[in-house]
């Protein structure tokens, strides 16, 4: 006698693709947001009547907002639907647009910007964490890398369309243009995006006690750790970044009328980073980040060596450009494998927070080296901060390895 077994195969869940395409666009709208001022920097100086430093230092205050105000705001409405408040994010975003579309003055347009960093930092917070509850743990890397390609995308195509939108019909359309652009975004994400269910308020599968005691989250060491290995590695990156074309055009003697290709091929390359990222090393992020960290050391240090020499110093370029495209969407998966699903809200706002520290104390810092010992101290000092990074990467993998194994006691 045979007996037919009635156990369901367990079957994959599908691979959410539609809504890592509409958190992707969003990502995409975002950063143009943040970044347009840089390629509009001669029109709207001449018509608001100010400098060109200081329309660049809309990008600064931008970021500053979002330093100030990610942490706090994230915690006050940690309690908020996701869902929801990413389609208010965007609407909030394109108020912010229309108003610097509008602006009559300079003040106007200061003030338009800060209420885009609000929303701004509060999207950082948001995203890489909903990215996070769509997916198995397996396939966070996987993911992460799908939602961060939009905000490789607005490097690449985003902010040179609207650059060329600006100079061709004002930059006052460019910035319409995205205004109405951010709606079309908050429809797709309403339509497309899944509402998620996140694990602060239910555990195993049962809503949480709020009358309980609340435990002290054990992965809130490593969690401070990976930001900090952000905050390093940006410093170092930006320190050097930021003079980039300064270096390219000086040591490496590239005629400034190739600035512009040469820094639209280091775009790809890092899009190339990118996918290696999410295919290869996303669910193994730790050594992806040791590799990628190794490999853009070496790729900068040998830039520095070689400058003169034509082709070895734009293979190292590129090089460079493949290897850092990949650590930003390693350092968010790993500090979304590194947090607890409790956490991982909280831990993505201080991410953000960490990662604009850097972009700003990057620049900082690389002002400060290259007034007082000249452009060919800056890829050093990216270098041992590097060095840095790679020795706290290590330090991390021994904590989650240590809860782990007092875990399984």
């Amino acid at each position: 006698m045979t007996t037919t077994s009635t156990t369901p195969v367990p079957v994959a869940p599908k691979f959410p693709w539609t809504g890592l395409i509409a958190l992707a666009a969003a990502t995409f709208l975002s950063v143009t947001s943040e970044m347009i001022p840089t390629g509009l920097l001669p029109d709207m100086s001449a018509s608001l009547g100010v400098s060109e430093a200081q329309i660049g230092l809309l990008v600064t205050v931008f970021a500053f907002t979002v330093v100030v105000t990610s942490t706090p705001l994230t915690a006050l409405t940690k309690r908020w639907p996701r869902h929801g408040l990413l389609i208010g994010i965007l609407i909030v975003l394109g108020i912010s647009n229309a108003l610097t579309a509008i602006a009559p003055t300079y003040e106007f347009v200061v003030g338009s910007r800060i209420l885009g960093g609000i929303a701004h930092g509060m999207f950082w917070s948001i995203v890489g964490a909903y990215a996070g509850h769509l997916v198995p743990k397996e396939q966070i890397g996987r993911a992460v890398s799908i939602t961060l390609g939009g905000g490789t995308l607005a490097f690449v195509l985003g902010v040179p369309l609207g650059t060329f939108a600006g100079h061709l019909f004002g930059w006052r359309l460019s910035f319409g243009l995205l205004a109405g652009l951010m709606v079309v975004g908050a429809v797709v994400v309403w339509k497309l995006l899944p509402a998620v269910e996140r694990e602060s308020d239910a555990v195993g599968g049962r809503r949480r006690d709020r009358s309980a005691p609340r435990q002290r989250d054990r992965t809130i060491p490593a969690v401070v750790m990976v930001c900090l290995i952000s905050a390093v590695t940006m410093v170092g990156h930006y320190a050097f970044y930021t003079f980039v074309v300064p270096f390219l055009t000086g040591p490496m003697g590239i005629p400034s009328g190739n600035v512009g290709a040469l820094l639209f091929v280091y775009g790809i390359a890092g899009a190339g980073g990118l996918l290696l990222a999410g295919s290869v090393f996303g669910p193994r992020p730790q050594l992806g980040l040791i590799l990628a960290l190794l490999v853009t050391g070496a790729a900068v240090a040998a830039l520095a060596v070689l400058a003169a020499q034509p082709i070895p110093a734009l293979i190292a370029f590129l090089l460079w450009g493949l290897a850092f495209g990949a650590l930003p969407p390693l350092l968010q998966t790993r500090l979304l494998h590194t947090s607890s699903a409790a956490f991982r809200d909280t831990a993505s706002a201080l991410y953000t927070t960490s990662f604009n520290i850097g972009i700003g104390g990057g620049a900082l810092v690389g002002s400060l080296i290259f007034a007082a010992g000249g452009l060919m101290l800056l890829p050093w000092c990216y270098v041992g901060l590097l060095v840095v990074s790679l020795l706290l990467v290590v330090v991390v993998g021994r904590m989650t390895r240590s809860r782990a194994e007092v875990a399984a006691a």
